[in-house]
């Protein structure tokens, strides 16, 4: 099991950016994304932290000294943060992963602040077309559904090839339900998350708009179905919270 730590807190500014009455453009992470976007995770996704320290305890129960650790889409560098203070025990690399310099440089800012900058490096990449070699683990947090639905598979059998035998990937994902009254139901309730979270019903529309073709869930089952097609087996959940789904897929030794 992880140690039982002070979680990193969560810094920058409160997000406002949908209190106006339109939306310009789809949503795109720019430098006013990077300046709220720890209180956007924060008040966005249900049980962020706690996805955070269950995926800390399978890598405590899956790794082996040594092994390396990658976030793919960082963002902020909150996730590895965390996992080096729940995991600061163990013989892990960590190396986060963003094509955003301006996320990077928060990252960087934040790993300092929390005199962690020697335990983790960060590269400025674009995660479908990189190539680490004989990884321990990869962390997909909330990042595949903004890549194009047609090329997922392939980048998913990037990851599968680069892991390790018994390598591990922890992916988190938006999912939707093919069950037309149960997903209407499940958005209903994360709506309402987020309104108990602070978020108007403009915010909340205006960020659904921005999102809508650049944000593209699947299903749990169509994500497990192209886990399994690359090459991971057992592929099982490890949390679900209605429209919300993280899974472990292992590279068989």
């Amino acid at each position: 099991m992880v140690q039982e730590v002070t979680k990193v807190k969560i810094s920058g500014r409160q997000d406002e950016l949908f209190k106006v009455d339109s939306v310009k453009e789809d949503f795109v992470f720019t430098d006013h994304v990077v300046e709220v976007f720890d209180d956007m995770l924060d008040r966005s996704v249900p049980y962020y932290g706690d996805v955070i320290r269950a995926s800390a305890n399978l890598l405590a129960s899956s790794l082996k000294k040594g092994d390396t650790v990658y976030d793919l889409g960082c963002s902020t560098g909150t996730t590895l943060l965390e996992f080096c203070r729940l995991l600061e025990d163990r013989d892990y690399s960590f190396v986060g992963i963003d094509s955003s310099p301006a996320m990077l440089e928060k990252a960087r800012l934040k790993t300092e602040l929390y005199t962690k900058k020697d335990s983790i490096r960060f590269l400025e990449e674009d995660i479908t077309t990189m190539r680490h070699h004989d990884a321990g683990a990869f962390i997909l947090n909330y990042t595949l559904q903004f890549i194009r639905p047609l090329r997922r598979e392939s980048f998913l059998q990037n990851l599968f090839d680069s892991l390790r035998p018994g390598g591990i990937l922890l992916l988190s994902e938006k999912i939707i339900s093919h069950d037309r009254r149960l997903n209407r139901e499940y958005i209903d309730i994360y709506h309402r998350f987020k309104k108990s979270r602070g978020y108007s019903e403009l915010e909340i529309a205006k960020k659904r708009e921005a999102l809508e073709n650049v944000l593209i869930p699947f299903s749990m089952e169509e994500n497990r179905t192209m886990l399994q097609n690359v090459g991971f087996e057992p592929v099982e959940t490890f949390f679900q919270w209605f429209n919300f789904c993280s899974f472990v897929a292992v590279k068989p030794a």
